[in-house]
């Protein structure tokens, strides 16, 4: 079919057809990456059909972020096996996206459903529940560590967290010995934990014991948070109960969720025992 005969769009025409402004098609052409087939002297400009699928091919590209300096050296170049081998890398680019995103899901409905519980939770009683076995990713030993290394060692765990890509949006919790418990060294943690929904390969992980656990709240800041241990220890007394390895500590509403600290819920989970 000669060009004579074929159906030429004008640059508005061409514009509307592909959804874009004008100045995308002028600024194409200026770089070379998509001129007109058709320029006359007076200045009009015409595009024919077939380019309607090259402007596709270039949108694709844009899509999986491809800059527009390596289409058009594609475009230039382009042979089957080219096309073959980059749609290759870029579906490996998507499904690295998609599961990014997948985990990105993850974390938003963990956090969603923890803080639908949390609103739920009448934080002045105090519960006795058996807890089912939970695999924890920890810390390295923390004990006795301050400011400013206490917060260099939540920094660092994050950052394994994101490295290892197994945060599921649960929050990160502090694991507290019996013995700093009884002795009222109730902010001196052993470990930072973070519960896991995946094991990742080659990975050690801490398991939490399945078990009765003394459940309470501590609203406010962990200064005052002996008064709240008092009240758990006491009814620890009152029931009978003797501590076991460890108490679990975890904020339930934090700074995503509440305005000031003095807001902050934390919930302590201590393992009990009957004597």
């Amino acid at each position: 079919m000669s060009t004579s005969s074929k159906k030429l769009f004008t640059s508005g025409e061409f514009a509307a057809l592909c959804n874009v402004k004008k100045q995308t098609l002028f600024h194409y052409d200026e770089i070379g990456l998509l001129s007109p087939e058709v320029k006359k002297e007076n200045g009009y400009r015409y595009y024919s059909y077939y380019q309607y699928g090259l402007f596709s091919v270039i949108e694709m590209l844009k899509q999986l972020k491809m800059p527009l300096q390596e289409i058009k050296d594609y475009l230039q170049t382009k042979s089957p096996q080219q096309l073959m081998e980059l749609l290759t890398v870029k579906s490996l680019e998507i499904n690295q996206q998609i599961e990014e995103l997948q985990r990105l899901q993850t974390m938003i409905q963990t956090k969603h459903k923890q803080t639908r519980d949390a609103l739920q939770t009448d934080y002045s009683q105090i519960t006795i529940e058996y807890m089912q076995q939970e695999r924890l990713l920890i810390s390295k030993n923390i004990f006795h560590c301050r400011d400013p290394a206490f917060l260099e060692a939540i920094s660092e765990f994050q950052s394994c967290l994101k490295e290892m890509k197994v945060d599921s949006g649960h929050p990160i919790g502090g694991m507290i010995r019996r013995k700093e418990v009884l002795e009222g060294d109730f902010d001196n943690y052993y470990y930072l934990y973070n519960r896991l929904e995946t094991i990742p390969t080659q990975t050690i992980t801490y398991v939490k014991a399945a078990g009765l656990y003394v459940i309470g709240y501590h609203i406010g800041r962990e200064t005052t948070i002996d008064q709240t241990y008092a009240k758990l220890l006491n009814y620890i007394q009152k029931e009978d109960l003797k501590l076991g390895n460890w108490t679990y500590e975890e904020y339930i509403l934090d700074e995503i969720s509440v305005n000031g600290i003095d807001h902050y819920v934390t919930k302590i989970m201590i393992e009990v025992r009957e004597k």
